[in-house]
Protein backbone atom coordinates (compact mmCIF):
# COMPACT_ATOMS: atom_id res chain seq x y z
CA UNK A 1 0.00 0.00 0.00
CA UNK A 2 1.04 3.69 0.15
CA UNK A 3 3.39 4.97 2.22
CA UNK A 4 1.61 7.29 3.60
CA UNK A 5 3.37 7.16 7.03
CA UNK A 6 6.76 6.96 5.93
CA UNK A 7 9.01 7.81 8.51
CA UNK A 8 6.76 8.19 11.02
CA UNK A 9 7.57 6.45 14.35
CA UNK A 10 4.25 5.37 16.42
CA UNK A 11 3.18 3.91 19.36
CA UNK A 12 0.34 2.32 19.56
CA UNK A 13 -1.43 0.72 23.07
CA UNK A 14 -3.42 -1.86 23.22
CA UNK A 15 -1.55 -3.19 20.34
CA UNK A 16 -2.41 -6.65 21.38
CA UNK A 17 -6.14 -8.24 21.66
CA UNK A 18 -8.13 -10.43 23.32
CA UNK A 19 -8.53 -13.71 21.68
CA UNK A 20 -11.66 -13.67 19.25
CA UNK A 21 -12.71 -14.41 15.41
CA UNK A 22 -11.92 -10.99 14.34
CA UNK A 23 -9.15 -8.30 14.41
CA UNK A 24 -9.35 -5.33 17.30
CA UNK A 25 -9.15 -1.76 17.26
CA UNK A 26 -5.64 -2.01 18.39
CA UNK A 27 -4.08 -4.75 16.48
CA UNK A 28 -5.41 -3.60 13.07
CA UNK A 29 -4.72 -0.06 13.96
CA UNK A 30 -1.02 -1.52 14.88
CA UNK A 31 -0.68 -3.40 11.18
CA UNK A 32 -1.77 -0.83 8.90
CA UNK A 33 0.63 1.94 10.51
CA UNK A 34 3.41 -0.45 9.49
CA UNK A 35 1.80 -1.60 6.15
CA UNK A 36 1.98 2.40 5.88
CA UNK A 37 5.47 2.38 6.52
CA UNK A 38 5.64 3.58 10.42
CA UNK A 39 8.32 1.93 12.37
CA UNK A 40 5.38 0.66 15.32
CA UNK A 41 5.92 -0.01 19.02
CA UNK A 42 3.40 -2.25 20.43
CA UNK A 43 2.43 -1.50 23.64
CA UNK A 44 0.01 -3.52 25.43
CA UNK A 45 -0.07 -5.02 29.69
CA UNK A 46 0.00 -8.61 28.36
CA UNK A 47 3.55 -9.24 26.53
CA UNK A 48 2.22 -12.26 24.48
CA UNK A 49 -0.23 -10.42 22.70
CA UNK A 50 1.35 -7.22 21.68
CA UNK A 51 3.75 -10.20 20.15
CA UNK A 52 1.25 -12.02 18.41
CA UNK A 53 0.81 -8.63 16.55
CA UNK A 54 4.30 -8.15 15.86
CA UNK A 55 4.25 -11.57 14.17
CA UNK A 56 2.07 -10.53 11.59
CA UNK A 57 4.12 -6.83 10.88
CA UNK A 58 7.17 -9.28 10.66
CA UNK A 59 5.14 -11.51 8.20
CA UNK A 60 4.86 -8.98 6.33
CA UNK A 61 8.22 -7.25 6.59
CA UNK A 62 7.26 -4.26 8.49
CA UNK A 63 9.52 -2.75 11.43
CA UNK A 64 8.11 -2.94 14.82
CA UNK A 65 8.89 -4.19 18.14
CA UNK A 66 6.71 -5.53 21.12
CA UNK A 67 6.81 -4.26 24.68
CA UNK A 68 4.80 -4.53 27.84
CA UNK A 69 3.42 -1.68 29.54
CA UNK A 70 1.02 -1.04 31.99
CA UNK A 71 -0.11 2.27 30.98
CA UNK A 72 -2.59 3.33 33.82
CA UNK A 73 1.16 3.46 36.15
CA UNK A 74 3.20 6.59 35.52
CA UNK A 75 6.87 4.78 35.66
CA UNK A 76 5.70 2.01 33.03
CA UNK A 77 4.47 5.03 30.93
CA UNK A 78 7.67 7.00 30.98
CA UNK A 79 9.62 3.71 30.66
CA UNK A 80 7.77 3.41 27.10
CA UNK A 81 8.24 7.04 26.12
CA UNK A 82 12.34 6.33 26.81
CA UNK A 83 12.31 3.43 25.44
CA UNK A 84 10.83 4.12 22.14
CA UNK A 85 13.70 7.19 21.63
CA UNK A 86 15.82 5.18 22.53
CA UNK A 87 15.31 2.74 19.88
CA UNK A 88 13.74 4.58 16.97
CA UNK A 89 15.27 8.09 17.88
CA UNK A 90 11.87 10.25 17.87
CA UNK A 91 8.30 9.84 19.00
CA UNK A 92 5.65 11.36 15.99
CA UNK A 93 2.71 9.46 16.57
CA UNK A 94 0.99 8.20 19.89
CA UNK A 95 -2.45 6.48 20.17
CA UNK A 96 -4.35 6.04 23.15
CA UNK A 97 -6.04 3.14 22.56
CA UNK A 98 -6.52 0.66 25.91
CA UNK A 99 -9.94 0.49 27.18
CA UNK A 100 -12.82 -1.80 29.17
CA UNK A 101 -16.03 -1.91 30.34
CA UNK A 102 -17.58 -3.29 33.84
CA UNK A 103 -20.33 -5.89 33.94
CA UNK A 104 -21.96 -3.95 36.62
CA UNK A 105 -21.82 -0.89 35.30
CA UNK A 106 -25.39 -0.56 34.91
CA UNK A 107 -26.22 1.80 38.37
CA UNK A 108 -24.60 3.75 40.20
CA UNK A 109 -26.38 1.56 43.29
CA UNK A 110 -24.80 -1.63 41.52
CA UNK A 111 -21.54 -0.27 40.37
CA UNK A 112 -18.57 -0.99 43.07
CA UNK A 113 -16.03 1.86 43.98
CA UNK A 114 -13.43 -0.49 43.12
CA UNK A 115 -15.04 -0.97 39.28
CA UNK A 116 -15.55 2.62 38.73
CA UNK A 117 -12.02 3.69 39.68
CA UNK A 118 -10.32 0.30 37.52
CA UNK A 119 -12.52 2.13 34.48
CA UNK A 120 -11.30 5.25 35.01
CA UNK A 121 -7.74 4.57 35.54
CA UNK A 122 -8.04 2.14 32.49
CA UNK A 123 -9.96 4.77 29.87
CA UNK A 124 -8.89 8.15 30.75
CA UNK A 125 -5.66 7.93 33.68
CA UNK A 126 -4.24 5.85 31.08
CA UNK A 127 -4.14 8.35 28.09
CA UNK A 128 -3.15 11.51 30.86
CA UNK A 129 -0.07 9.25 31.66
CA UNK A 130 0.43 8.53 28.41
CA UNK A 131 0.86 12.25 27.51
CA UNK A 132 2.22 13.14 29.91
CA UNK A 133 5.61 11.09 29.30
CA UNK A 134 5.50 11.57 25.65
CA UNK A 135 4.28 15.46 25.29
CA UNK A 136 7.72 16.66 26.24
CA UNK A 137 9.49 14.75 23.24
CA UNK A 138 6.83 15.82 20.70
CA UNK A 139 7.47 19.75 22.18
CA UNK A 140 10.84 19.23 22.02
CA UNK A 141 10.43 18.01 18.25
CA UNK A 142 8.07 20.85 17.46
CA UNK A 143 5.82 18.46 15.96
CA UNK A 144 3.23 14.82 16.31
CA UNK A 145 0.07 13.50 16.76
CA UNK A 146 -2.03 12.02 18.90
CA UNK A 147 -4.77 10.35 18.79
CA UNK A 148 -7.30 9.05 21.62
CA UNK A 149 -9.73 6.13 21.15
CA UNK A 150 -13.30 7.40 22.61
CA UNK A 151 -16.74 5.45 21.90
CA UNK A 152 -19.95 6.66 20.47
CA UNK A 153 -21.15 5.96 23.93
CA UNK A 154 -19.58 8.91 25.08
CA UNK A 155 -22.61 11.13 23.23
CA UNK A 156 -25.10 8.31 22.79
CA UNK A 157 -27.51 7.07 24.75
CA UNK A 158 -26.22 3.69 26.97
CA UNK A 159 -26.89 2.66 30.94
CA UNK A 160 -23.49 1.95 31.51
CA UNK A 161 -22.45 4.90 33.85
CA UNK A 162 -18.79 4.43 34.59
CA UNK A 163 -17.97 3.45 30.98
CA UNK A 164 -20.03 6.66 29.03
CA UNK A 165 -18.39 8.72 31.65
CA UNK A 166 -15.06 7.82 31.06
CA UNK A 167 -15.10 8.05 27.54
CA UNK A 168 -16.83 11.59 27.80
CA UNK A 169 -13.90 12.54 29.36
CA UNK A 170 -11.46 11.23 26.68
CA UNK A 171 -13.34 13.25 24.60
CA UNK A 172 -12.63 16.29 26.88
CA UNK A 173 -9.16 15.68 27.52
CA UNK A 174 -8.56 15.55 23.56
CA UNK A 175 -9.93 18.78 23.54
CA UNK A 176 -8.06 20.62 26.03
CA UNK A 177 -4.86 18.81 24.91
CA UNK A 178 -5.19 20.00 21.18
CA UNK A 179 -5.78 23.55 22.56
CA UNK A 180 -2.91 23.69 24.87
CA UNK A 181 -0.57 22.35 22.40
CA UNK A 182 -1.47 23.28 18.66
CA UNK A 183 1.58 26.60 18.63
CA UNK A 184 3.88 24.11 19.54
CA UNK A 185 3.08 22.13 16.65
CA UNK A 186 1.24 18.95 18.21
CA UNK A 187 -1.97 18.09 17.01
CA UNK A 188 -4.61 15.78 18.95
CA UNK A 189 -7.56 14.17 17.70
CA UNK A 190 -10.24 11.10 18.93
CA UNK A 191 -12.16 9.07 16.78
CA UNK A 192 -15.72 7.73 18.65
CA UNK A 193 -15.90 3.98 17.23
CA UNK A 194 -19.88 2.73 17.40
CA UNK A 195 -20.75 -0.86 17.50
CA UNK A 196 -17.87 -2.91 15.59
CA UNK A 197 -17.25 -6.66 15.73
CA UNK A 198 -14.13 -6.78 17.43
CA UNK A 199 -13.18 -9.70 20.28
CA UNK A 200 -13.32 -7.24 23.36
CA UNK A 201 -17.14 -6.20 21.64
CA UNK A 202 -18.84 -10.10 20.30
CA UNK A 203 -16.82 -12.53 22.83
CA UNK A 204 -16.39 -10.28 25.81
CA UNK A 205 -20.58 -9.39 25.45
CA UNK A 206 -21.27 -12.77 24.08
CA UNK A 207 -19.46 -13.95 27.58
CA UNK A 208 -20.82 -11.94 30.09
CA UNK A 209 -24.40 -11.65 28.66
CA UNK A 210 -25.24 -15.42 28.52
CA UNK A 211 -25.95 -14.50 24.58
CA UNK A 212 -24.13 -16.53 21.66
CA UNK A 213 -22.22 -14.80 19.28
CA UNK A 214 -24.25 -14.72 16.43
CA UNK A 215 -27.48 -13.74 18.16
CA UNK A 216 -25.86 -10.50 19.53
CA UNK A 217 -24.03 -10.08 15.99
CA UNK A 218 -27.69 -9.59 14.59
CA UNK A 219 -28.83 -7.46 17.02
CA UNK A 220 -25.84 -5.41 16.84
CA UNK A 221 -26.13 -5.12 13.49
CA UNK A 222 -29.45 -4.29 13.51
CA UNK A 223 -28.89 -1.38 15.65
CA UNK A 224 -26.45 0.27 13.14
CA UNK A 225 -27.80 2.51 9.84
CA UNK A 226 -25.35 2.31 7.24
CA UNK A 227 -25.94 -1.17 5.24
CA UNK A 228 -23.90 -3.35 6.51
CA UNK A 229 -24.06 -3.78 10.03
CA UNK A 230 -21.20 -3.33 12.14
CA UNK A 231 -17.96 -2.31 11.36
CA UNK A 232 -14.41 -4.02 12.41
CA UNK A 233 -11.38 -2.76 13.27
CA UNK A 234 -9.99 -1.88 10.37
CA UNK A 235 -12.70 1.07 9.67
CA UNK A 236 -10.91 2.41 12.74
CA UNK A 237 -7.60 1.82 11.57
CA UNK A 238 -8.46 3.57 8.42
CA UNK A 239 -9.71 6.22 10.18
CA UNK A 240 -6.88 6.33 12.47
CA UNK A 241 -4.05 6.36 9.45
CA UNK A 242 -5.86 9.52 7.78
CA UNK A 243 -5.86 11.72 11.45
CA UNK A 244 -2.55 10.87 11.83
CA UNK A 245 -0.61 11.30 8.48
CA UNK A 246 0.21 14.59 7.07
CA UNK A 247 -2.74 14.46 5.05
CA UNK A 248 -4.50 16.02 8.41
CA UNK A 249 -2.08 18.28 9.40
CA UNK A 250 -4.13 21.31 9.39
CA UNK A 251 -6.95 18.60 11.85
CA UNK A 252 -6.89 19.47 15.36
CA UNK A 253 -9.11 18.98 18.02
CA UNK A 254 -12.10 16.64 15.84
CA UNK A 255 -13.70 14.04 17.55
CA UNK A 256 -14.85 12.04 14.74
CA UNK A 257 -17.94 8.74 14.75
CA UNK A 258 -16.92 5.73 12.93
CA UNK A 259 -19.92 4.69 13.81
CA UNK A 260 -22.47 3.72 10.55
CA UNK A 261 -24.33 6.64 11.20
CA UNK A 262 -25.13 5.45 14.95
CA UNK A 263 -24.62 9.16 16.63
CA UNK A 264 -26.68 10.43 13.73
CA UNK A 265 -29.57 8.84 15.84
CA UNK A 266 -28.79 11.02 18.76
CA UNK A 267 -28.31 14.76 17.44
Amino acid sequence: MEKRLEGKVAIVSGAGQTPGDTIGNGRAMAVLFARAGAKVMLVDRRLEAAEETQAIIDNEGGECFAFSTDVTRSEDCRRMADKCVETYGKIDILVNNVGIGGGNDYSPVQLSEEEWDSIFNTNIKSAFLTCKHVLPFMEKQGSGAILNISSVAAIAGTNMVAYKSSKAAVNALTHSLAVKYAKKGVRVNCIMPGLMNTPMAIEGISSRGRISKQDLIEQRNQRVPLKGGMGSGWDTAYAALFLCSDEAKFITGVIIPVDGGQSTLVG
